[in-house]
């Protein structure tokens, strides 16, 4: 298990585990990040990182990438 930003671009991978305060995973679980789920890496561009999570591309901070465990 690592975090999300140290994954490898162009794969996929299973979150495990979510973590930071509750205000953090609250905004995470509303952009679609959920134990269980699936998110792929897209590109990573400088301090952010581009995933497809539920059908959908989102961009988060290095730092965000960093709460959640793939």
């Amino acid at each position: 298990m690592f975090p999300l930003a140290m994954a490898d671009v162009g794969e996929t991978y299973i979150i495990k585990k979510i973590g930071g305060s509750p205000e953090v995973k609250k905004h995470l679980e509303n952009l679609g990040f959920v134990a269980g789920g699936e998110v792929t890496i897209i590109s990573a561009l400088g301090n952010n990182v581009i995933v497809k999570v539920k059908e959908s591309r989102v961009a988060i901070s290095e730092e965000m990438a960093r709460k959640i465990m793939v």
